[in-house]
């Protein structure tokens, strides 16, 4: 049996053996344990959460928007070394005179092994599941075990994080990472590091260098005393930051416009009173701070960088940003928990015996609370026998859709464009432009096509389809040849 050494008696030469004893640790070892694991364990288990719950819902065919056909689109663009065009927002577009968002490039390798949307569903669910490491990290690292735990399975099933998961694909997944692991590095003192996985934002989406100035601001309020020369360089990382967003809209994004301009800022200013829907953005104000942190994280500084964020879909006239549908309030998860994670520290310390018990408490109510909420929320899903089944009217629409040939002009509504975007060139329905499609398909569920002859008479009035199919609530028209 092997046994440890240990140091020799006085006076002798060599050590002594003790049978069965283990070795002491070498110098500098620190033995990892299961807190040390814990943070990947939990997103391991989100991972396969997140992403069962994605997959299965497309394959039972029951895609919520446009989303994943157009980044399908845009992936397949950049995995041929093309622009990433989307026809699906009209003929010939460039996505990034939409959307600044460069950053989903980096899916076209994988994408390239594994051509379907399936790809990025599966890589949505990676990103929003990484982020639980940095948030658990930090808060163990601040608060303890049991806490710092607490934290990250609140993070986990947070309201946002489970409707961004069970949204199809939007690129604001690379952000929820980001700003973990920036936030994390800021906690811990690290400067340059909170900046520097703060500075990719602006490759994420146009609006948030906004955000990542705000990042800034505040790595440059902690950091005023006692690194003077990281705050300089903080405040100068959050003009660039701004600087990036003003030039983004006004210069990056109609470059690749056909208008030459942006889309959307007819959004913002040209809609109804900011104090429109008040009742809405109270009620998501609420959800964002009571149920996740129980307004604790108000004593933060960190949520100066939820700001941003809440600013712009405040401000714009669709209301479609106002409410906690969606995947709109994700990029809020990480900043709110770990919000509460300083918060709750500082709190702590406080001489005042009701807030540190309040503090103390705060992280585990923050983890029942989430999975309280969880039998209402999308991951519910998970303990339902029919998510495991495809229904029959699925499979019905799939094999319809098969008739089409690889390489046709398709034009489609929500439903069969996942099924064809990878493979065809896809439009949106009535937005074809000068392009006549060789195909309709429409998900007409709801019967809202009663003449499909007329209708598509109605859509090109010069050509003649014929009805190829229906089926599983489908349709399926082909153009007539001369």
């Amino acid at each position: 049996m092997r046994g440890a050494l240990l140091s020799p008696p006085a006076g002798g030469t060599e050590p002594v053996r003790i049978p069965g004893a283990r070795r002491p640790p070498a110098p500098g070892f620190r033995q990892r344990t299961w807190t040390d694991r814990a943070p990947y364990l939990l997103a391991l288990a989100l991972f396969a959460a997140y992403s069962t719950l994605s997959v299965l819902r497309y394959h039972r065919m029951e895609t919520r928007s446009w989303d994943l056909g157009i980044f399908e689109q845009a992936v397949r663009g950049y995995a041929r070394l093309q622009f990433p065009v989307a026809d699906l927002k009209g003929p010939g577009t460039n996505v990034l005179g939409d959307h600044f968002s460069p950053v989903t490039a980096l899916l076209a390798p994988a994408y390239r092994l594994f051509p379907t949307p399936v790809t990025l569903l599966v890589a949505q669910a990676a990103l929003f599941a990484l982020a639980a490491v940095p948030v658990t990290r930090a808060a163990t690292r601040l608060l303890g075990r049991a806490s710092g735990t607490a934290i990250g399975v609140a993070y986990g099933l947070s309201w946002g994080i489970q409707q961004a998961a069970d949204f199809d694909f939007h690129e604001i997944c690379f952000a929820v990472p980001l700003i973990a692991h920036s936030l994390e590095a800021l906690l811990r003192g690290r400067w340059r590091p909170a900046l520097l996985w703060a500075a990719p934002l602006v490759l994420v989406k146009e609006d948030l260098g906004v955000t990542l100035a705000a990042i800034a601001l505040v790595v440059a309020w902690r950091a005023r005393r006692t690194a003077p020369r990281a705050a300089a360089y903080a405040l100068g990382a959050a003009v660039l930051g701004a600087a990036a967003t003003l030039l983004t809209l006004t210069a990056v994004i109609p470059a690749f416009n056909t208008t030459g301009g942006y889309d959307y800022w007819t959004k913002v200013g040209d809609g109804p009173s900011p104090l429109a829907g008040a009742d809405t953005k109270l009620r998501t104000l609420a959800w964002l701070l009571l149920p996740t942190t129980g307004l604790l994280a108000l004593r933060s500084p960190l949520v100066l960088a939820a700001a941003p964020t809440l600013g712009w879909r405040f401000l714009s006239g669709d209301d479609h940003y106002w409410s906690t549908d969606w995947h709109y309030s994700a990029v809020l998860m990480p900043v709110l928990f770990l919000a509460l994670a300083d918060a709750a520290d500082v709190s702590r310390r406080s001489p005042r015996p009701w807030l540190r018990a309040y503090a103390d408490r705060l992280p585990a109510c923050a983890a029942a609370v989430a999975l309280a909420l969880t039998p209402s929320l999308p991951l519910s899903a998970l303990t339902e026998a029919a998510t495991y089944r495809k229904p029959p009217r699925a499979v019905e629409a799939e094999e319809l859709l098969a008739r089409v040939p690889d390489g046709a002009t398709v034009e489609a509504n929500v439903g069969p464009i996942s099924r064809l975007a990878g493979r065809c060139r896809v439009l949106w329905v009535g937005g074809t432009g000068r392009v006549t499609p060789d195909w309709i398909a429409l998900d007409n569920s709801s019967g809202w096509v009663r003449d499909p002859h007329a209708y598509a008479r109605q859509l090109h009035p010069k050509a003649r389809y014929r009805v190829a199919g229906e089926a599983g609530g489908y349709l399926l028209m082909e153009r007539r040849t001369p």
